[in-house]
């Protein structure tokens, strides 16, 4: 089941569109990569937009979810994640900064962890509207790892980017 105790969350952000026309256009070729970097897509959210955060006077976010195949160890995910943000341009340096791709593993399964470079589920994740919002479109009833609670109840309760809405189709 799409979003059951076996899923494989990515969330997808981008505030600087690089070459592309839109934040949105970036996205789609971004997700087109996956099923090449071993990462075949079983469902996806609609793009949702957020003022930019911490700073709400920089370009504003596009943001999305996706559920994953992935038939490796949640370490090799991070990396071809990593290796597909770098394919967009982006550059790791300040938290928080402007960026063109941001890929985050969401969860792994019901896998909880706490190591070096990978913390499962991702920890601040059930905080944000911009994630548990579009994870609601497409898995409501997903349940988180550690708290318990649906992605239905999180996007309720996230306290991080309230001002997430699904964009129109007039507004792509």
């Amino acid at each position: 089941m799409v979003g059951g105790d076996a899923a494989v969350i990515v969330a997808l952000g981008s505030n600087l569109p690089a070459g592309f026309v839109s934040s949105e256009a970036l996205l789609e070729a971004a997700l087109a990569q996956f099923p090449q970097a071993g990462l075949p897509v079983l469902a996806r959210s609609g793009w949702w937009r957020s003022a930019a955060w911490p700073d709400p006077r920089g370009n504003e976010y596009r943001n999305g979810v996706a559920i994953v195949e992935a038939n490796g160890p949640a370490q090799t995910v991070l990396e071809a994640l990593f290796a597909i943000e770098r394919d967009f341009g982006r550059l790791r340096g300040e938290a928080n900064a402007p960026r063109t791709l941001d890929l985050d593993l969401i969860a792994y399964g019901r896998r909880v962890e706490d190591r070096p470079g990978l913390a499962l589920p991702h920890p601040r994740a059930h905080e944000r509207l911009f994630v548990m919002g579009p994870l609601a479109e497409i898995a409501p009833t997903w349940r988180h790892p550690a708290l318990g609670r649906t992605a239905a109840e999180l996007a309720a309760s996230a306290t991080v980017g309230r001002d997430a809405r699904p964009v129109s189709k007039s507004q792509r």
